[in-house]
């Protein structure tokens, strides 16, 4: 009899995150509302960026590894790039701020 793997599907968190950031975008009515949509892409590109940096550990012990690790890693990355936007980030979400309050005409 043939081994059935029982792990999920890899759920595409990013895509996920890449359609309602999207429809965010689209339904800016305040500057306020601009600013979360512009640190979130931030946070989202961040995120990006970071994803490749992990893909090539491998992790040993009594404790790493296995499809729990998968699985947890991709929401680790995301915290970690929350924390990088929320603390700063790396400058991008003011050009996206610009871009969105030009395109909404809220400047």
């Amino acid at each position: 009899m043939a081994d059935i793997a029982l792990t999920p599907p890899p759920v595409d968190v990013m895509a996920q995150k890449k359609n309602t950031l999207s429809n965010d975008a689209a339904n800016v009515k305040t500057r306020a509302q601009a600013q979360e949509v512009a640190r979130q892409f931030e946070r989202m590109f961040i995120s990006e960026m970071l994803a490749p940096m992990f893909q090539g550990l491998q992790t040993d012990g009594p404790t790493g590894g296995g499809n729990a690790e998968a699985t947890f890693r991709p929401m680790l990355i995301d915290q970690y790039a929350d924390a990088i936007s929320r603390s700063g980030g790396i400058g991008i979400s003011d050009s996206v701020l610009k871009e969105i309050l030009r395109m909404q005409g809220l400047e």
